[in-house]
């Protein structure tokens, strides 16, 4: 992509209503705009962004054997009045009438309606296990947004909704999206620290929430120093028992504030570290909640008709986005993870029209877009010093410097975004430094 042809909206001064870097960076560098209080636009660098992170989401839940469907925004009131939460839920719930004076409302979550779903087409044990996933815009209409999109009314959630027969196998279930979230987030270049966790409005008797640390997180967190060393990234057979990779992260100490006693607390105080977090996904386990009041339920195998159990497993997606930046940046800007970076690398052409400096950066462009990378080419016709900080801002992993005083000696500078480390070679080695850098 060149700059100069794209829409990126780059702003000097920080928002005065930007509290949290996150929301002060994403606001800088272009990636959203505030369409009203907690509701956002998605330009074109944080579209991308957020595709990236959908896309890490995706796949590791297709691996696990999640089955992606698409579920609506809009759902009927009866089906909440059926699982008995369309009064309990609260006032984050936006409640609509439609012209036929039919109760509606905005979903802040899908149990009940995808447990509509199952119980119309499924019937026998034989169809079992069986989870379902989508990835969809909720609301919930907080009494007093912030953060920007870290605490939204409007935001994007995987959500994946799990069917057994049984608990013993509905843990089964549990135990594949928990080392599946441990492998998303390690994707993301993220450690996400499983937590136990209160259930909530989603009900239920077994919970996790996965926090990543952050100075600016919403909650305090405490946990063995022995996380901070913890290779999240573990490969797994999702047909094999799962427990004992479940039991090797949950025997480390770790509990959100609302769950830590300092008075029995397991952890020598010196062993023992206390920061702040941000919740980026959660899981639940809630049995017969919704399929006993719903109806949902199957032919066993001795043909008598049970409840299903079932479980529940979120992922902000949109959230994830923010949570990543407050936990990767620094004064100049965004530090993007390598694999949710909107792009590969940056060329910088501190001189276009130059007969050196245009021919190097087109060739390198070409040979990194023919590579099967996606970079962008930095060609407005804007002063150096602007352009080297707008591409810090934007936090792409990789830059390459093409100028006038490089050109001479026939080198370009390479840039590690997040090291800061320089190099000056060779037009060919910096392809190389890049592409190696970027597998």
């Amino acid at each position: 992509m060149r700059l100069s042809q794209y829409f990126l909206p780059v702003l000097k001064e920080t928002p005065k209503e930007a509290q949290i870097a996150s929301h002060r960076l994403m606001l800088r560098a272009g990636m959203i705009q505030q369409s009203s209080a907690g509701i956002y636009s998605w330009l074109p660098l944080g579209k991308k962004v957020l595709d990236r992170i959908a896309q890490i989401v995706r796949e590791e839940q297709n691996r696990a054997g999640a089955i992606e469907i698409m579920m609506p925004t809009i759902q009927p009131a009866e089906l909440w009045q059926e699982s008995g939460r369309y009064d309990d839920y609260g006032a984050e719930m936006l409640r609509i009438t439609d012209r036929h004076e039919r109760d509606m409302l905005y979903g802040p979550t899908n149990e009940e309606q995808v447990t509509d779903i199952f119980r119309a087409h499924v019937r026998s044990y034989k169809a079992l296990p069986l989870n379902l996933y989508h990835i969809q815009w909720k609301f919930r209409d907080e009494v007093r947004p912030r953060f920007g999109i870290m605490r939204g009314r409007e935001f994007l959630m995987k959500d994946a909704y799990s069917f057994d027969l049984d608990a013993e196998a509905a843990r089964r279930a549990y135990n594949r999206m928990f080392v599946s979230y441990l492998k998303t987030f390690a994707r993301m270049g993220l450690t996400a620290i499983p937590m136990e966790a209160d259930t909530g409005p989603i009900g239920g008797d077994m919970s996790h929430e996965f926090i990543i640390l952050a100075e600016t997180g919403e909650s305090g967190v405490y946990f063995h120093k022995d996380w901070l060393d913890t290779d999240l990234v573990t490969s797994v057979d999702y047909a094999e028992d799962l427990q004992p990779v479940v039991d090797k992260f949950t025997s480390l100490y770790a509990r959100a504030d609302e769950k830590h006693d300092p008075g029995n607390c397991p952890v020598a105080a010196d062993d023992l570290m206390s920061l702040r977090g941000i919740e980026v996904g959660h899981i639940f386990y809630f049995g017969e909640k919704y399929s006993e009041p719903m109806g949902a339920s199957v032919a066993g195998p001795d043909g008598r008709n049970v409840p299903v159990h079932m479980g529940s497993y979120g992922i902000g997606v949109s959230r994830l986005v923010g949570g990543i930046i407050e936990a990767s940046h620094d004064d100049k800007g965004i530090i993007w993870p390598r694999a949710v970076a909107p792009f590969d690398v940056a060329v910088v052409n501190l001189k276009p029209d130059d007969d050196a400096c245009d021919p190097c950066a087109e060739d390198l462009y070409a040979k990194l877009v023919a590579a099967g990378g996606d970079p962008l080419l930095d060609d407005r016709d804007e002063r150096p010093g602007a352009k080297l900080a707008s591409i810090d801002l934007i936090g792409i992993p990789w830059q390459i410097v093409v100028g006038p005083r490089g050109m001479a000696s026939g080198v370009v500078e390479v840039k590690n975004r997040a090291t800061g480390e320089t190099a000056e070679v060779s037009p060919e080695s910096a392809l190389n430094m890049v592409m190696d850098g970027a597998a």
